[in-house]
């Protein structure tokens, strides 16, 4: 038919379009036009990642893939999915508009390593959503697991260590001690919600506030008597604060993105390669069929906020690692911008969809909002209202879509 186009030639022609921007980043590069500073570099590397995503799509063809439609609505269900992503791109330009510093690789870097634990954290908490539920838990078990972590690993010649005699324990002891308790309060979650169904957002609003609590008395307990911990270990700090391949200009890759990037994929697997992820999928979606196919629902449940609860643990402490030091109040909060992340990377807030990919999008493109909005020297108060209505049309955008299901 004249109004269709095959998946094949679809992802090739998006290919060729990765090829190209590629070679008009390689043109503009040897133009030298100072003014676009590093944007020539940005574009060969978005364009790198358009042509490998889309070159694999191009050479491994799914089977029996539907030819996609060229109409009104096939426009308007692209401009509906991807609303968000385009009022991002055109923000952007805007910023770049007006702050043409804003295209340089240090910004671009300054990004991904302020996403990495964020993301760390809305990949927790979507196991939450795509079972329609959510975590307000999470953003108390960072801030526990920072406290935990940091009092443990101090220096010994510090004047105002949490434990005096506390010996220097090997690096990985504090950490495991930390993720291990955070996961304990994850199984309180899961307890409350499989054993009595009782709905997550008041079993974890409970169980929020029980962790704020325990970790605000033991934030105070003598000597600390509520001080701000310090004075962290060197091989602790290195865990936030090292950076490859700085250098000769090249201001350098934190090592939170490789890290943020191993448990991306590891996340990835669990979802979609793993009995445990279609369970959860199957949970979501339809809580009823999967009890009849066979699913343990209270087995599922019970892990889904343990393996949550375990990477905002290990959020908390790349989080105290990066600032070396911490507080009570770290962590407030977070649980709100990860759930929204998650919600404008597509994770439906009526279960059983969601994406790693989706969830990825949806952290850069509230790290990007914020960051272009302070760059260009934007009041915080107006960053707030953006922030909200962003949160506002993603998830009446998604609310749309389930409608036009039902």
């Amino acid at each position: 038919m004249a109004n269709t186009i095959t998946q094949h030639s679809y992802y090739k022609a998006l290919t060729g379009i990765g090829v190209g921007v590629i070679l008009l980043g390689i043109a503009l590069y040897f133009a030298s036009i100072k003014t676009l500073y590093d944007l020539p570099v940005i574009m060969m590397l978005i364009g790198v990642w358009m042509t490998l995503q889309n070159g694999y799509r191009f050479t491994h063809p799914r089977a029996h893939a539907p030819d996609i439609v060229l109409n009104s609505k096939t426009l308007n269900n692209v401009l509906t999915n991807y609303a968000i992503i385009i009022a991002m791109v055109v923000l952007v330009l805007i910023i770049c508009f007006l702050q043409p510093r804003f295209m340089q690789v240090r910004v671009v870097l300054d990004i991904m390593t302020q996403s990495s634990t964020k993301l760390i954290i809305a990949l927790g908490i979507c196991f939450t959503l795509i079972i329609a539920g959510c975590d307000l838990s999470a953003g108390r078990i960072v801030g526990l697991a920072a406290v935990i972590s940091t009092s443990m690993l101090q220096t010994a010649d510090y004047g105002n260590r949490f434990f005096p005699e506390l010996s220097q324990l090997p690096l990985f002891v504090p950490i495991l001690v930390a993720v291990c308790i955070c996961m304990m309060f994850g199984a309180l979650n899961g307890f409350l919600v499989a054993q009595y169904e009782m709905h997550p957002f008041i079993a974890t609003l409970a169980t929020s506030v029980i962790v704020y609590g325990s970790c605000s008395l033991y934030f105070d307990l003598p000597p600390n008597n509520s001080q701000p911990i310090g004075g962290v270990r060197p091989d602790f700090a290195a865990l936030g604060q090292t950076k490859f391949f700085q250098g000769g200009g090249f201001p350098g890759v934190s090592i939170l993105i490789p890290i943020a990037a191993i448990i991306t994929v590891i996340i990835w697997f669990v979802l979609n390669k793993t009995v445990f992820g279609k369970n959860v999928y199957a949970l979501g979606g339809n809580r009823e069929a999967a009890v009849v196919a066979g699913v343990n629902v209270y087995a599922t449940n019970l892990f889904i906020f343990v393996l949550a609860a375990g990477l905002y643990g290990i959020a908390g402490v790349l989080e105290a690692a990066r600032t070396a030091g911490a507080t009570n109040q770290y962590g407030m909060g977070y649980e709100l911008d990860a759930i929204a992340a998650c919600v404008v990377g597509g994770v439906s807030l009526m279960g059983g969809i969601a994406t790693v990919s989706g969830i990825i999008a949806g952290v850069f493109v509230f790290t990007i909002i914020t960051y272009g909005l302070q760059f260009i020297s934007v009041s915080p108060m107006w960053q707030q209202v953006i922030k909200g209505i962003i949160i506002a049309t993603a998830v009446a955008i998604d609310m749309g879509k389930y409608r036009k299901k039902n």
